[in-house]
């Protein structure tokens, strides 16, 4: 039956080694564009001393916790875990705010709505109706950028876009070869892409409309187990158990950046970026959460803390904090300074790390003037960053 199609002196062997050549020759194409070198990152300004501290810790899960979301609102967190509960914290107090069993314990996925007023979670969208009937396990979930829709992942080999009210199939796609892992939505308000990973090495991009893949990217060496955009869309970040993460730009279409040092033997699990795009935290199956620059590819910093595997991780919305949950059953909430060094009467800038605005100075010093670009914060929630250095 598969040879039925096949034209005289044309094999399956003979098809695939012409694709193999397609592919060969795609690349090269690829490569040819890639004429510039990044600059800019060489140009960068190194962050000077990294500090991160871990202010609170949630304790209440019996099992580990495999999934976290933030709320818009910027102080509440859900958590997901392996003991079969969802928890809705409040991450100033470290009290919780809502409890659910869950019918069956590796709820793997969970989410908040943009609202604050609904959650979903593995195969069930609380409060209202189950929704996605994936036939494995479901993964990971997203809502769109209202309420009323809801993308989820599975070990199927699928993604799926569900309208919430009526519980209906809106959108299928696929493309993976195996299990997907992870999704994260493009951050712009119209954005109508979607990245994924899975277990077959791919990272594939989406567009909710049509259902197709519009671009794939296959240089991990093992398992995806987490994707994120880059705050401006461009370009978005993979963690893999091959203990690589990568930094792929969407405009140019292929790999740009590999973060990695030899001492890492372990898989990265989960990445964020930080607000302004300059770090990116990831967390490790060693235990650890590494950060790095993402310009100049290097390791800035290193928490301990956790006492098993970090699972998950995510940077609040206000890029003041991030929280990390762990399979020691617990989600700390940690914050973190960093200090740009510039000219001053005496001593060094103390600046927090996520830039909103960039003004230019003229700074005296011995009678001399000196221009130094320093990187200033807009600090609209300062009530919220003042709580969680409390």
């Amino acid at each position: 039956m598969a040879t039925e199609g096949l034209q005289e002196n044309e094999t399956l062997a003979s098809l695939k080694n012409e694709a193999e050549s397609l592919k060969g020759k795609l690349e090269e194409e690829r490569a040819k564009l890639h004429d510039v070198e990044r600059e800019c990152g060489r140009r960068a300004r190194r962050p000077g001393r990294f500090v991160m501290k871990t202010r609170r810790t949630l304790k209440g899960h019996g099992n580990k916790v495999l999934c976290m979301d933030w709320c818009k609102d910027k102080r509440r967190i859900v958590s997901s875990s392996q003991d079969g509960k969802v928890i809705v914290w409040d991450s100033f107090t470290t009290n919780k705010e809502h409890a659910v069993t869950m019918p069956c314990t590796w709820v793997m996925a969970c989410a908040y709505a943009p609202s604050g007023c609904a959650i979903a979670c593995g195969e069930a969208f609380l409060v209202k109706k189950s929704v996605a009937m994936h036939t494995n396990y479901l993964s990971a979930c997203s809502f769109t950028n209202s309420d009323m829709q809801i993308l989820t992942a599975s070990g199927d080999g699928t993604c799926a876009l569900w309208d919430v009210e009526s519980g209906q199939l809106l959108q299928s796609f696929h493309g993976h070869g195996a299990d997907v892992l992870c999704l994260d939505l493009a951050p712009s308000e119209t954005g109508n892409t979607f990245v994924s990973g899975g277990c077959d090495k791919k990272a594939m991009v989406w567009d909710m409309r049509s259902g197709q893949c519009i671009q794939s990217f296959e240089t991990h060496d093992s398992d995806i187990n987490s994707v994120r955009y880059y705050p401006s869309g461009d370009a978005f970040a993979s963690g893999s158990d091959d203990a690589t993460c990568r930094l792929y730009d969407l405009r140019a279409d292929r790999e740009v950046a590999i973060y990695s040092k030899e001492s890492i033997i372990f898989g990265a699990s989960s990445v964020d970026f930080s607000l302004s795009g300059r770090l990116l935290f990831a967390g490790y199956n060693d235990y650890t959460i590494n950060v790095w620059d993402v310009l100049k590819g290097s390791r800035v910093s290193i928490l301990f803390g956790h006492e098993n595997r970090v699972s998950t991780l995510r940077v609040s919305p206000d890029g003041t904090a991030f929280c990390s949950g762990s399979w020691d059953h617990t989600l700390r909430v940690s914050i973190w300074r960093t200090w740009f060094g510039c000219l001053k009467k005496r001593g060094k800038c103390n600046l927090l790390e996520h830039i909103a605005t960039i003004n230019l100075y003229l700074v005296k010093y011995k009678k001399r003037l000196f221009s130094e670009v320093i990187c200033m914060i807009e600090m609209s929630t300062s009530v919220h960053i003042m709580y969680l250095f409390a």
